[in-house]
């Protein structure tokens, strides 16, 4: 096994390495702005960039990543590559936690097993590898989560948890996933998901009277450890910028950056693919956006159809939409819903769940991603094409694994946890984030790659699953 476990982390260091040697990305997203944010940090003392020629400090970005990249560039100088070496590492170690949590879920007789599985599945997942080749938040994101993960499971929710009988606050589990999830929402501002996630199988087994008590103490430890991370970052807002800020602002908008709802509200009732936000939100106040390009469905008639091509074609004018427009893009939202209400709050956010999972995961690669029409794309660019696919049944890989694992782990103590947490941070981001990034559910993957090893652990023997319901906890 220790072979096999060195084998593993020499795999995953080399698998990485080829990512940041052949697809290094810094000018890719957010990736500039958390350069510069900690750049300007570190050499100027403002937590900001410049705006209309002056540095100016700003909260659009929670501080924990760049705090992470200033800490490096203090040693290694303004060292895209250098950050990505780090990460390399950083990704490894998450890969071994992953297999703790395979360790500790798995039977007595699974448990090496599980964990070799949960290892090699972990370094070898390009999904989350590719990530190390990019400076944005992801890597670091997933390992702070897999640790909250870990600490979560010495609780009731684990297999013979026990986190709140014990002695003592500050080393309580509740309280230190807390603080670790905390430090998470400096990186990412929906990390707390894990905690609601938690909260959720909490009420399922607290449900009781008698148990509320509990139920709010474990509540208290959470909450208090997730705020202390935050209160630096909110006095500096209120001190600096005047304002109630613990997070980040909802559409990381500039101070006195007008925000067009009306036209998220009207995307919301028909955008579920990734590419149609390259078509749109991406392109808001920097590029023309042509009604020729958007799908069919973005229409229910003609009419329609006229109407918001006239509202683009003033966009199109000034780049720029102000609250006049707006408004008649939150007209048509708002008619649209009323005409097919199941459409907007219904089958939008479930297509929405759909393509978040169901992707070839290569938006980081020089690979469109395309599928179809099957029969344009292979005459297309066939090579691109079959890389394409290869990616998206490697994702189907992961994903079976996971249902199967789920399946024959069916009751198992923490099992529970992780499912609720994929489904609570997939339905969030279906319903309350207007972009459909596949990037925004990897941190679940520790989650899917844990499950998938129990399919692994139990030889698909789906047997095991009366041995876990007349096993003890373990």
């Amino acid at each position: 096994m220790r072979v096999s476990a060195a084998l593993a982390i020499l795999a995953g260091l080399t698998l990485r390495i080829l990512f940041v040697l052949k697809f290094p990305v810094t000018d890719s997203g957010d990736a500039p702005f958390y350069i510069e944010l900690a750049w300007n940090w570190l050499k100027n003392r403002v937590y900001g960039f410049t705006v209309h020629g002056v540095l100016t400090p700003v909260d659009m970005r929670t501080p924990g990543y760049p705090a992470f990249l200033a800490a490096i560039f203090a040693l290694a100088g303004n060292s895209p590559r250098t950050v990505m070496l780090v990460q390399v590492v950083l990704d490894v170690v998450t890969c071994v936690g992953i297999a703790w949590i395979a360790r500790r879920l798995a039977l007595d007789a699974f448990r090496r097993r599980a964990g070799i599985a949960a290892l090699w599945l972990a370094v070898l997942c390009p999904f989350t590898a590719n990530y190390t080749a990019v400076v944005l938040t992801e890597i670091l994101v997933t390992f702070l989560t897999t640790v909250a993960i870990l600490v979560l499971l010495q609780t009731e929710i684990g297999p013979g948890g026990g986190g709140i009988g014990r002695p003592g606050f500050w080393s309580n589990p509740w309280f230190l996933a807390g603080i670790l999830v905390g430090l998470g929402t400096l990186v990412r501002p929906e990390t707390p998901l894990i905690l609601f996630a938690a909260g959720v199988v909490l009420l399922c087994k607290w449900f009781r009277p008698r148990d509320w008590g509990k139920l709010t103490r474990a509540s208290v430890l959470m909450g208090v450890g997730l705020i202390l991370p935050l209160l630096p970052w909110a006095a500096r807002n209120w001190h600096t910028l005047h304002e109630v800020q613990f997070l980040a602002p909802r559409y990381s908008e500039l101070p006195g950056e007008y925000t067009p709802h009306g036209f998220i509200d009207w995307t919301n009732t028909w955008l579920w693919r990734f590419r149609d936000v390259y078509l749109t939100h991406w392109k808001l106040n920097e590029e023309e956006i042509s009604p020729d390009d958007l799908p069919p469905y973005a229409y229910d008639s003609p009419e329609e159809r006229a109407r918001v091509s006239d509202l683009l074609d003033q966009y199109d004018d000034s780049l720029t939409i102000d609250p006049v427009l707006d408004n008649q893009f939150r007209a048509i939202a708002r008619e649209r819903t009323e005409r097919h209400p199941v459409r907007t709050y219904l089958k939008v956010p479930s297509l929405r769940c759909f393509a978040l999972w169901f992707t070839p995961r290569v938006e980081l690669l020089p690979i469109s991603g395309h599928l179809t029409p099957l029969s344009v794309e292979w005459e297309d660019d066939r090579p691109d094409f079959l890389r394409a696919v290869a990616f998206a049944f490697g994702n189907c890989f992961y994903i079976g694994l996971a249902l199967a694992g789920a399946w024959l782990a069916r009751g198992r103590p923490g099992l529970a946890f992780l499912i609720a947490f994929i489904v609570v941070r997939t339905v969030f981001f279906a319903y309350e984030v207007e972009t459909v990034e596949p990037r925004y559910v990897l941190e679940c993957f520790p989650a899917v790659i844990v499950l998938g090893a129990h399919a692994f652990a139990y030889r698909f023997e789906f047997s095991a699953a009366t041995q876990l319901s007349s096993t003890g906890s373990g």
